[in-house]
């Protein structure tokens, strides 16, 4: 079975069109992505030649990178597309391609091998903390600052957290 698991961003950049490797993406990023080269067939082309397969992580891999997700930090900026694609990485044990930062952070704390697109990759990986620049107080799952109403900056303290 194949073991690369490409994200948006993956599809955006080419990636699963000029490699000849068989791939694997989830239903949601393939409806998120199905507009790319649509007049050329290519997506088409993919599916037919069995380079490109759509498969659905199981709900327990999903539960298992929401859970690691909310100990890393990365849930607030991670969209259900991102979530399947890690899942789905995660319950094959398969390389994730992406150049998504959050992605990436969240797929190394739960031991992943992430192949970077078009970037080098992030160096260092860690859980991100969020706070407050008024009153220095840290928040989780929060957007603003419930004392004083400032938005909540982020700092990654390096170090796997999982």
């Amino acid at each position: 079975m194949a073991s690369r698991v490409y994200d948006a961003s993956a599809f955006y950049a080419g990636i699963p069109f000029a490699s000849p490797e068989i791939g694997l993406t989830t239903t949601v990023i393939f409806e998120e992505i199905k507009h790319i080269k649509q007049r050329h067939g290519a997506l088409d082309t993919l599916l037919d030649t069995d380079r490109l397969r759509i498969k659905d992580p199981l709900k327990s891999s999903i539960d298992v990178v929401m859970n690691a997700a909310k100990k890393t930090g990365d849930a607030q900026k991670l969209s259900k597309a991102d979530i399947s694609a890690v899942a789905l990485a995660h319950e094959i044990k398969g390389n994730l391609v992406t150049d998504d930062f959050a992605v990436s952070n969240l797929a190394k704390n739960l031991g992943l091998q992430v192949n970077p697109i078009m970037t080098k990759g992030i160096k260092d990986v860690g859980h991100w903390i969020h706070y407050c620049v008024g009153c220095s107080k840290e928040f989780s799952g929060l957007e603003f600052c419930p004392n004083c109403g400032n938005k909540l900056s982020r700092r990654l303290l390096k170090g796997k957290s999982l």
